[in-house]
């Protein structure tokens, strides 16, 4: 695949957050740090339209999720299995313990959340609507209505399937689509690609990718099959190429990443490798490729076209 080459939602129920603070304010009270916001001036702000300070909230919520993650899987809170998306309720960090540069990040994200807020209420804005704005949708290589055809294979001799995913939403913090024509299943992703939700059986990516991803970069995350709790992996990622490219009929922000892992069944353990490709716009996969003794992890997904579908 031709590259161009540089250098080698916490939107959590208000029952997940109570419980969260409450176990803060319990037992674990006495560990926990809360985060107190640095102190930013809304005044940064005032020149700023209500549709761009709704931007920079949106991706000041999807930078704290993600230190919320990654604490998460320093510390082994569980915070993500309780739901995590792309809101942060902020008095939920007393459960996380974050320390050092992550309690500096999330008390500088903090500090311009609160911000960013106050001069939405000095400016008298509305609240955000869910829906991507027109002008953000429109800079996407793809829209609502397309459908995204994928040829399958499990590993390199299995024979061709042909699979397809119909954008039916843009939204602030996820891409909605259905699944095979005529299907009704849902499979949900966040702008910066990770599954949210998928039917049961398809093999899904979890906190693994980042918003604008660099070269170089490292990233950590988890493969596994939905509905099925016995067989996961555990996979890190390097960003080893970047740039836009051409494919089945869009121009799209290429990321390239290597990964490799261990691949879990049960108490069985072997190693995984492959490469996943993604649009740095969108999120929307362009390829996976995965070699691993298990079946589950031995698959090969290509996109082969990009359809409109009928008015």
């Amino acid at each position: 695949m031709p590259v161009a080459m540089t250098a080698p939602l916490l939107r959590m129920s208000a029952t997940l957050a109570a419980g969260l603070l409450a176990l803060a304010l319990t037992g674990c009270a006495t560990r926990a740090i809360n985060v107190l916001p640095r102190p930013v001036d809304p005044t940064e702000f005032a020149a700023w339209g209500c549709d761009r300070i709704d931007d920079e909230l949106d991706a000041v919520q999807q930078r704290a999720a993600e230190v919320a993650y990654d604490v998460d899987a320093r510390v082994g809170n569980n915070v993500v299995a309780l739901g995590i998306g792309a809101t942060i309720f902020w008095p939920a960090m007393l459960a996380m313990q974050p320390d050092g540069p992550e309690a500096d990040e999330l008390a500088r994200l903090k500090g311009r959340d609160e911000a960013l807020r106050a001069a939405s209420r000095a400016k008298g804005c509305p609240p955000a609507r869910p829906e991507l704005p027109p002008s953000r949708a429109a800079a996407l290589p793809v829209g609502v209505g397309d459908w995204l055809v994928y040829e399958q294979r499990s590993g390199k001799t299995g024979p061709a399937i042909e699979s397809a995913l119909l954008l039916t939403a843009l939204r602030r913090d996820e891409l909605e689509f259905r699944v095979q024509r005529g299907g009704a299943a849902a499979w949900r992703q966040d702008p910066a690609g990770n599954v949210i939700s998928a039917p049961p059986g398809a093999l899904v990516w979890h906190h693994l990718l980042r918003r604008d991803l660099v070269l170089g970069q490292v990233l950590a995350g988890e493969l596994a099959v939905v509905g099925d709790d016995v067989v996961r992996a555990r996979i890190r990622g390097q960003v080893v190429a970047v740039g836009p490219q051409s494919l089945a009929g869009r121009t799209f922000d290429v990321a390239v990443i290597d990964l490799f892992g261990d691949a879990l069944r049960g108490d069985e353990s072997t190693r995984l490798d492959g490469a996943l490709v993604v649009d740095r716009a969108s999120g929307v996969l362009l390829r996976l490729d995965l070699r691993c003794a298990m079946p589950e992890f031995r698959l090969m997904r290509r996109l082969q076209r990009v359809e409109r579908s009928a008015p």
